[in-house]
């Protein structure tokens, strides 16, 4: 199952699971406080800021555990990796509130409390991990469910299900028309679409995802209706479930009446105000705030390589217009100077040996805070690319051009769930994504991306 929270889907599963970590990090700090205070605990908690201190203990040790994927439903079912990672989280948050009471000792938990603090977190989330393992490999605490279709989309659907069981549905079969075009998965196959109801009445299945291509005259909806009415069968839209299961839109298998009739996609205008008021506000005092940074970044690229420090280039914005992107310069001068704008490369020659550590490190792109400033983008938004690789992918991918009806971002879904875009199906992917942030676009959401983007940045991800 999943849950929706700041227009995003999560899994109920590892939510449940953080959930379980706040609380019991927050407990172990309070059950030694009052251990190694005794009476005077009271005191200490509601007088001496003892409850925010431990608050912020507890946010910061969440954070990072959240920071090094201990929340990743591939992490979730693997002890090895929990392990090394939950030391991995206690020692970088040790570290983070070694330098926080260093410049602020007011915030400081007592050394005697925050040691044993500490000790009881592991054990007690150690035991916690323990008990979420096997509850995710257990059978009891999973929902059955069928296929109905088959093609694109019930194959997607399939493997989602079978490749993440922390999701906690087990796909049990299908029903289809043509099953030979399903035969490649380990599913088995339950007859004909018109025998739905046995089909359901034999498998125990209590959910029911429906793929099919072809409607008309296919769908079995006398079926259908009576599993949702009188079998208490949670009959759901495919599509529906791809999107929350993903986070993309399944661009090849779109409907026209589910773009048109599906909530979603209207961008009010009091969005467009409070993303306006946040770019110009933000980027304002980041271009105040950074600027000591970006003239040495100027010197050294000055110094470093021959050509201008500011490199400048066409992209694609809101509604097609063509506006002007600035970055620092990461290449040699004139290495696109033949028109061409091949996708870099890891080790790509054409960059320079500062350049290399600006991608890495994302600083190159500081400079298109004046492009928000002046309104071009806004801090999230799809990516905007070069004219000549946007009307090349117009004519190859259906629905590209919508990406076009919001301003693009120096950062958003599509680069935080994915990396560089070079073949075609990789581009297909980025729309898939891009279209799902354009339905689901509200500042919530911009600020759930903007808090993954620092831990792309922190952990240096993505760069290249």
């Amino acid at each position: 199952m999943m849950v929706r929270i700041l227009n995003a889907y999560f899994p109920a599963r590892a939510l449940l699971v953080c959930l379980g970590e706040t609380i019991l990090v927050a407990m172990s700090f309070l059950v030694v406080t009052r251990v190694y205070l005794g009476p005077d605990a009271e005191l200490f908690l509601a007088y001496e800021g003892g409850a925010a201190k431990i608050l912020l203990v507890t946010l910061v040790f969440i954070v990072c555990m959240y920071y090094l994927d201990l929340y990743d439903t591939l992490v979730l079912t693997n002890r090895r990796e929990i392990l090394v990672r939950l030391l991995a989280a206690i020692g970088i948050g040790t570290l983070i509130f070694a330098l926080l009471y260093t410049a602020y000792p007011s915030a400081q938990i007592d050394l005697h409390q925050f040691v044993p603090g500490i000790c009881l977190v592991l054990v007690l989330i150690g035991i916690w991990r323990e008990l979420v393992v096997r509850g995710l490999s257990s059978h009891h605490l999973v929902e059955r469910a069928l296929l109905l279709g088959e093609g694109p989309l019930a194959i997607d659907l399939a493997e989602q299900f079978i490749k993440r069981p922390e999701i906690g549905i087990r796909l049990v079969g299908y029903l289809s028309d043509d099953p030979g075009r399903m035969n490649g998965l380990p599913l088995e196959y339950l007859g004909r679409c018109d025998r739905l109801t046995s089909a359901v009445k034999k498998s125990g299945a209590t959910r029911l995802v429906v793929a099919v291509e072809e409607r008309r005259g296919i769908l079995p909806v006398e079926g259908l209706l009576s599993l949702k009415t009188g079998h208490s069968v949670r009959v759901q839209d495919g599509v529906d479930v791809y999107e929350t299961l993903t986070g993309k839109l399944p661009v090849q298998s779109l409907r026209l009446s589910w773009l048109l009739f599906s909530p979603g996609f209207r961008v009010s205008r009091s969005l467009l105000f409070n993303k306006r008021l946040l770019s110009v506000v933000v980027s304002g005092c980041l271009l105040v705030l950074t600027s000591p940074i970006m003239l040495l970044i100027a010197l050294i690229i000055r110094l470093d390589s021959p050509g201008p420090v500011i490199f400048r280039q066409t992209r694609v914005g809101q509604h097609g217009k063509i506006f002007v992107l600035y970055k620092f310069r990461s290449m040699f001068d004139g290495s696109d100077a033949n028109g061409a704008h091949p996708p870099v490369g890891d080790d790509d020659g054409r960059m320079t040996r500062v350049g290399r550590i600006l991608r890495r490190t994302r600083l190159d792109e500081l400079p298109q805070l004046y492009n928000i400033l002046r309104g071009d983008m806004h801090f999230v938004g799809p990516r905007p690319f070069i004219p000549e690789q946007e009307e090349e992918l117009v004519q190859k991918i259906p629905l590209y051009g919508q990406r076009w009806v919001v301003k693009p971002g120096v950062t958003g879904w599509a680069q935080v769930k994915r990396g560089y875009c070079i073949t075609l199906e990789d581009n297909q992917e980025k729309l898939a994504y891009d279209l799902f942030y354009i339905k689901n676009m509200s500042v919530r959401l911009d600020l759930l991306i903007l808090f993954v983007t620092v831990k792309i940045l922190l952990l240096g991800r993505g760069g290249r």
